[in-house]
């Protein structure tokens, strides 16, 4: 079992309501399971939607947050564990280290910033674990449609954009992660 699933998610709520529930279904999902969740530390939008869910289902909520955020009073005050770290590349590795499995769900870029680390960080072999996007409402289909352009082209091998789990179900997606091998790729091969 994937125990510790990182979460990357949106400080704003976006335009859809369906976003705010699906991610209040991961996090209700990831207490459910026994997991606990670590995300960024934030109090606001999605961030806040999710921990508030793990929390209010019983389940632990780690948070990692650089101190200008705690500054700009951002944090979330009542989660189970809060990491104050010095910068945004120091809590990336940390919420990295203490991650299972990493799950995009709708955010902007700093969502897809933490994405892309992680998922590049897999390909190079720092890591082996599961990153999946929580495709809400069709919400990452442009970006998915771009990454199928960028194999097409050459700039991404097919059998690695494989790797990226893609699921419009909170529990579905955690199931993918319980069923996940990782497949060692040759990622300097042609």
């Amino acid at each position: 079992m994937h125990k510790n699933i990182c979460v990357f998610c949106g400080a704003s709520e976006g335009n859809d309501p369906a976003y705010v529930e699906n991610a209040r279904q991961l996090g209700h999902s990831i207490a459910a399971q026994g997991r606990r969740l670590v995300y960024g530390g934030g109090k606001k939008g999605l961030m806040g939607t999710v921990a508030n869910a793990v929390l209010e289902a019983g389940g632990e909520a780690i948070g990692v947050i650089p101190q200008r955020l705690v500054e700009a009073e951002t944090a979330h005050r009542g989660l189970t564990e809060l990491e104050v770290v010095s910068d945004m590349h120091t809590r990336k590795a940390r919420m990295a280290e203490l991650a299972d499995g990493f799950i995009a769900l709708p955010g902007g870029i700093g969502t897809l910033e933490e994405l892309f680390e992680v998922w590049t960080w897999g390909q190079i072999g720092y890591h082996n674990k599961p990153v999946g996007l929580l495709d809400v409402n069709g919400y990452y289909r442009p970006l998915i449609h771009f990454l199928k352009q960028v194999a097409d082209q050459g700039f991404m091998r097919h059998d690695y954009l494989n790797t990226l789990h893609i699921n419009d179900s909170p529990l579905a997606l955690i199931q993918q992660f319980d069923d996940y091998q990782p497949k060692h790729y040759d990622r300097w091969a042609k």
